[in-house]
This record gives C-alpha cells, structure tokens and sequence, in this order.
C-alpha cells in the first residue's frame, strides 16, 4: 500500500544542511494499524510526512498505491491524498468560523462532490463518531475531545484507505483520550482502514499491532506483535461511536 525504499530527507536551516531521514525502508500494507515512535527530533514527524505525501523525498522512493510520489505533479498529489489518506493532528486544525458540519464537508468539497450529498455524508461521518447533536457547533463550542472527534470525522469522510493520526491524544484529557483511541480502534478493526500513529506516549503505541522506532533519521526497530484487545474502553453516554 505504501512503500519507501532508502528514502532520505535533507532540509536547509540556517546555510546548514541537516538530515532528518537517512535511508528509510519499509512497508505498510492495507489493514495494518501501526505505531511510529521515537524521542523528539528523531525524524518522525518527517515520515509520516512523506508517508502520508505531504511531502517529498530528498532522495530514494516512496510509492502509495504503487505510484512514485517523486513522479506526481501538486495537482496529482493533493488528488491522491483527497482519495486515499486521512490525518487526524494534535491540534485538530479545524476552521474556527465553520460548523462541524462544515469542517467535515472540506475534504469532498475539494473532491467536487454536490453539496447535498457533501452534507448528508458529513452528517453521517459525525453520527458515526457519536456527534450528531453538535454539527452545527463551531470549535470555540465544542470540547478537546469532541474537537478530535470532529477531526476524526473529517478523515474517514472521504473513505481513507489509511488515516495518519499525529499525537492525537497529546491536547486531550484521559477520559477524552481513550475515547478517541477508541474511535481509532474501531476504525481500524470494523472499517478496515490503515492507521499509523505517530506518537512519544507509550499508552497510545500500544493500541497499534506493530511498532516503529525511529532514532536519528533511521529505523532502530520494526517488530509486529499480537493483536491487543482493549475491553477497557467504553463509549460514551451517545452510545457506540462506530
């Protein structure tokens, strides 16, 4: 599904060159609920970057769907991530003067789809994620947590085959927390879709079935691992939230 092959990532800062990825070579295949991990600064920002198309490659290959990332013009690029990725931030990056409603519309506003259909869609994305009461809420209205969750709502509205989730408890309380790890499990188990987390939290990482460590620009361990069943968590009083 996504694929890099010795891939490096040099920027500019200052007359000096510093490398933040120094030949990195993985795979992640449709299904797979991922955990990237590592201190700070260690270049895993930068890979979920060039792993969600955000960005490009300094050098070597990274491919989504068997496309060359390198080998897209921006107009192809942003039609590739519409259709097939989702991110979800720490900082949610909602509009503030939009609704719910209108803030999970974007993505298919983008993709050209009719307004009816946009709407009764988002309706049903924010159903989905327990916030049908509050679509026409604007962020300023609504909690960390139901702000995540609107942010969630946003990136499974256009069918993702993989959703990029960055620190997505790292503004949130642990109640708020949990719930939203939740969504993302369930996401994954019942929908099928891809996650890859990006995250420093050892909590969060353990929701995911395989874990990367990034250290200095390299991967310094990729191990898989059981399957991890979290009865522990529980829905909110709008009930089941997939």
């Amino acid at each position: 599904m996504i694929e890099t092959v010795d891939v490096t990532r040099t920027y500019r800062l200052g007359g000096v060159d510093v490398a933040a990825l120094r030949g990195v070579t993985l795979r992640l295949d449709a299904g797979e609920y991922v955990a990237v991990t590592g201190p700070s600064g260690s270049g895993k920002s930068t890979l979920m970057h060039l792993l969600g198309a955000l960005d490009r490659p300094t050098a070597g290959v990274v491919r989504i769907d068997d496309r060359d990332v390198s080998a897209l013009s921006d107009t192809e690029l942003a039609e590739l991530r519409n259709r097939t990725i989702g991110f979800v931030f720490q900082a949610f990056q909602l509009l503030p003067r939009f609704t719910a409603l209108e803030n999970v519309c974007l993505p298919l506003v983008y993709r050209g789809v009719r307004r009816a259909e946009r709407r009764q869609l988002a309706r049903e994305a924010l159903d989905a994620v327990g916030l049908t009461h509050r679509v026409d809420h604007r962020p300023n209205q609504l909690s960390g947590g139901e702000q995540q969750r609107v942010a969630i709502a946003r990136a499974l509205v256009g069918e993702p085959h993989v959703v990029f989730a960055d620190e997505p408890t790292g503004n949130l309380d642990s109640r708020s927390g949990a719930e939203v790890m939740g969504l993302l499990d369930r996401l994954n188990a019942e929908r099928g879709v891809a996650v890859v987390l990006v995250t420093h939290e050892l909590a969060v990482a353990e929701h995911a079935r395989r874990q990367i460590r990034v250290r200095d620009g390299l991967i310094e361990d990729d191990s898989g691992g059981p399957s991890r069943d979290h009865e522990g968590f529980q829905p909110d009083s709008d009930g089941d939230l997939l």
